[in-house]
């Protein structure tokens, strides 16, 4: 009689998992206005590479470049963690010990246990991609704005303390130093550089948001409705024995972050082996939710994007002492991670970069971590003087291209008392005295 009942529980859970994903495939066969099409690339999100082809700026004759703010995420790296690797590797390695594994599956669990080899001893590090991205990034620096270098020039540079952070620092101030060893060359890393670099570690609003979960319920119900499983069915086999819905849904999460992570890391693969189109989207969309409500202002709380308060507070106030005379460094270097630009540039209300809605299910047709924080990410604001008048002009640049600064105005070159009062107006009140 147990043994009826235990069988009967077995037959009735794997129909409800199965009424599951025919309701999912259902849904997908659906016409959904908010669906996107993009590339396989750009479905990597924050994982991907930073581009590769950035056209060097230009800027007026009548201007001349006096001073750089630059902000910038660590380069490509080995994956943060082995969270993803092991547990999707325990589910391929249980669906081949049960005989049900796929030859999708096979090629899956080859591709894992190579990126958990080349990764074994450097979670998180920087690679030579990132490297290279940085000394790119520094060498178009130094072309766009040579006079900012050389002889009794001064570059600072800071870092968070995360070594590969502190890496890419390195990387870029090694480039430059090659390009101009006449200049003079500050740096300083570790704990102190926190409040600017990893403030999602040091504001207290930002610890009771995150400790409370307050963006977990939006980010749930989003993920319980969107996230494919048909990828990681196709892997594992049918008969895999799921523990429920959820248990499907996080191994797929983890498959898309095993595959999107190799680009970074210079393993090459084809996703479409693994994913469709739509499914790398869909799942891609899940993530891209994930760091919209941890990491910028939203419905939800503008905690998130107050964090950089201190940092823009600290970008005006460079800029000032440039002005004033005060202080001689004539570039002014910063890396951290993509929850530190995140913020930032939602802060600033950035185009692209700052998108308020209550409607979740549009948020990655306007807010796009791939555009946003690619690997290797960085704000530019470059201070320009004009010769004859001796007024000063602000440039902002999202990694290396112009952008508007102000709102509802699309002049790039905005003069310096403007643009510090609107950076100003965007700190919280009580930062605004």
């Amino acid at each position: 009689m147990k043994f009826c009942i235990f069988e009967r529980y077995n037959i009735m859970k794997k129909l409800l998992i199965a009424l599951f994903v025919a309701c999912g495939a259902l849904r997908a066969l659906a016409a959904d206005p908010m669906a996107t099409n993009y590339s396989i690339r750009q479905c990597e999100g924050s994982l991907t590479p930073y581009p590769a082809s950035v056209e060097q700026e230009a800027h007026p004759d009548s201007l001349e470049a006096v001073f750089v703010n630059h902000v910038g995420r660590h380069g490509a790296r080995y994956p943060s963690s082995a969270s993803n690797c092991r547990e999707l590797k325990a589910a391929l390695m249980k669906a081949d010990s049960l005989g049900c594994i796929t030859s999708i599956g096979r090629n899956l669990l080859r591709l894992t246990d190579r990126v958990m080899a080349l990764s074994e001893g450097r979670w998180g590090a920087l690679d030579s991609l990132g490297m290279a991205e940085q000394a790119g990034i520094a060498t178009r620096m130094y072309r766009n704005y040579p006079a900012l270098f050389g002889n009794g020039r001064v570059v600072e540079a800071l870092s968070s303390y995360s070594p590969r952070a502190m890496m890419s620092m390195y990387s870029f101030t090694h480039r430059l130093d090659r390009l101009n060893n006449a200049t003079t060359f500050h740096t300083v890393t570790g704990h102190c550089t926190s409040p600017l670099m990893r403030p999602f570690d040091t504001v207290e609003a930002y610890i009771e948001f995150r400790d409370n979960k307050v963006w977990e319920p939006t980010y749930d119900q989003y993920f319980d409705e969107a996230c494919p499983t048909g990828a990681i069915m196709r892997a594992l086999g049918k008969a895999f024995p799921f523990n429920n819905a959820d248990h499907i849904r996080k191994l797929a999460y983890s498959e898309w972050a095993v595959v999107a992570g190799c680009s970074a890391m210079s393993v090459e693969v084809d996703p479409l082996v693994y994913f469709t189109p739509d499914e790398l989207n869909a799942v891609w969309s899940c993530f891209n939710l994930r760091q919209y409500l941890r990491y910028s202002a939203s419905t939800v709380s503008t905690v998130p994007a107050d964090i950089a308060a201190a940092l823009v507070m600290n970008l005006v106030r460079t800029t000032d002492e440039f002005i004033a005379g005060d202080d001689s460094t004539t570039v002014r270097l910063r890396f951290g991670h993509a929850e530190t630009l995140m913020p930032l540039l939602s802060l600033l209300r950035l185009r692209g970069c700052y998108y308020l809605t209550n409607y979740f299910d549009t948020v990655a047709l306007h807010w796009r971590d791939f555009d946003i924080v690619p690997m290797a990410a960085n704000l530019q604001l470059v201070l320009f003087r004009n010769p004859r008048s001796g007024k000063y002009y602000l440039r902002a640049s999202l990694n290396e291209k112009p952008v508007p600064l102000l709102p509802n105005r699309d002049d790039i070159y905005v003069p310096w008392q403007e643009a510090r009062d609107y950076m100003i107006h965007c700190l919280p009140l009580d930062m605004q005295d």
